[in-house]
């Protein structure tokens, strides 16, 4: 592929990305980084790219693999020395938010919880994920435009909900 070729897929899926992005962190700023992270990953592994395979769901596995690796970063450099006697805490944060490290969320586990969502809600929020725009949802579900927005949030609100509960049993 050609390396104007390969800059302007990248540049065509930019607001897809920044999309995805935001739905992960939730918050801007930290979306503009993953999204300006993602863009240099994306260009530096240009070589790494093979044209038959599918261009935005190669670059949005690795936007979702830079944020659960930036996730488990910060997981881990918030973890404090236990000072107690006999080592009770076993150097795990207790601000983590986590009783164990089994209780940490992965990738499987998000996929889990959107494949049991009701297929009204799972189809428009795995679409949106994977870097449809609303419209192009609305299009290909044959829906108005806010009741695919509606549904979307919900799916958002309920998976933040769940992992929610699972973070803090």
């Amino acid at each position: 592929m050609g390396s104007n070729t390969f800059q302007a897929k990248l540049l065509a899926v930019q607001h897809n990305l920044l999309n995805f992005a935001y739905a992960l962190t939730s918050n801007r700023d930290d979306a503009y980084d993953l999204l300006q992270d993602t863009t240099l990953k994306a260009l530096d592994s240009e070589d790494k790219y093979v044209e038959n395979v599918n261009f935005k769901g190669w670059v949005f596995t690795i936007m979702r693999n830079l944020f659960i690796n930036k996730y488990r970063k910060e997981a881990r450099s918030i973890i404090v020395i236990d000072q107690s006697e006999d080592l009770y805490q076993l150097n795990f944060s207790q601000d983590s938010g986590f009783e164990s490290p089994e209780g940490s969320i992965n990738a499987k586990e998000i996929q889990a919880v959107i494949a049991s969502f009701a297929e009204e809600y799972r189809q428009p929020f795995s679409l949106y994920i994977s870097g449809y725009r609303y419209a192009e949802i609305a299009d290909k579900m044959n829906l108005p435009l806010g009741t695919v927005k509606s549904r979307i949030h919900q799916a958002r609100i309920r998976l933040q909900a769940i992992f929610k509960d699972m973070r803090y049993d």
